[in-house]
């Protein structure tokens, strides 16, 4: 748990609910955080141990642990985008996510966009700027309309995604974006129902968990709307051919372990 962007706070908060939610008769779980700093086990008492990146193991008063198996609540880089699957994988250690190159896939909004639309999947339309290109109001406008979605390529849970309503947010928008990442996606706006699927792959055969339709109070599902409780979140909605559109797009991207699509 933990990371390397803005998102470790929840990433933190998943990590702590996970861990309280396994079955102690069943596993012997350790909190590991993971910063840009510092790879450390955090006991009850929150006290702090290092990690040894050569094996992922720790050393408490002499007495080294090494772990069967990993789950993964890092939101972000480095647990999102591929990194800690690979290291991982070159460790030959599981982890509950999919793998190294379906986590970068999946994690850049560009390159998922890529896969998906070669197999029919609709998606909004779309204008990608990278940091030191030359912003063109005009264009974006015309590619992808008013209102429209600012967001950073490689980055999750609202940070770096607004809203632009005129011409005179979009700049405003790209700056908050580049904040988070220096490649950004400028998408239309689409006027519907928005819910989030969980897809978890298990004993080989990929499932698609109850639908959640969300409402937010706010002018989208942002951050406050996600976690400070501004939004209903309504499970299951009624059933429809959305619910085979996850599992499409988990079959497609080769995705393995849990996820969670939104639409």
């Amino acid at each position: 748990m933990g990371g390397y962007s803005s998102e470790y706070k929840i990433s933190l908060t998943s990590g702590n609910v996970v861990f309280e939610s396994l079955d102690k008769t069943k596993y012997n779980a350790f909190r590991i955080h993971i910063f840009k700093d510092k790879w450390v086990y955090v006991d009850t008492n929150n006290d702090e141990y290092p990690v040894d990146k050569n094996d992922f193991s720790v050393t408490v008063n002499g007495s080294k642990t090494t772990f069967d198996c990993v789950f993964n609540a890092i939101h972000g880089t480095p647990g999102e985008d591929g990194l800690m699957q690979g290291y991982f994988e070159l460790l030959n250690m599981p982890q509950t996510s999919c793998n190294m190159y379906q986590a970068g896939v999946t994690f850049n909004k560009r390159d998922c966009l890529s896969v998906l639309k070669p197999y029919g999947i609709k998606t909004a339309e779309s204008y990608f700027v990278n940091k030191g290109d030359v912003i063109n109001e005009d264009d974006i406008i015309a590619k992808v309309g008013l209102p429209c979605f600012v967001k950073a390529n490689k980055a999750g849970s609202s940070f770096g995604v607004s809203k632009a309503h005129t011409k005179a947010d979009l700049q405003p928008s790209i700056d908050v974006a580049f904040k988070e990442d220096d490649e950004i996606i400028i998408e239309s706006f689409l006027d519907g129902t928005e819910v989030s699927v969980g897809v978890i792959t298990y004993r080989g055969e990929v499932k698609v968990l109850p639908i959640t339709e969300i409402v937010s109070e706010n002018d989208f599902f942002d951050y406050e709307a996600k976690y400070l409780g501004k939004s209903q979140e309504i499970t299951p909605r009624p059933t429809n051919k959305r619910a085979r559109i996850p599992s499409k797009c988990a079959c497609k991207k080769g995705l393995s372990g849990f996820k969670n699509e939104r639409f």
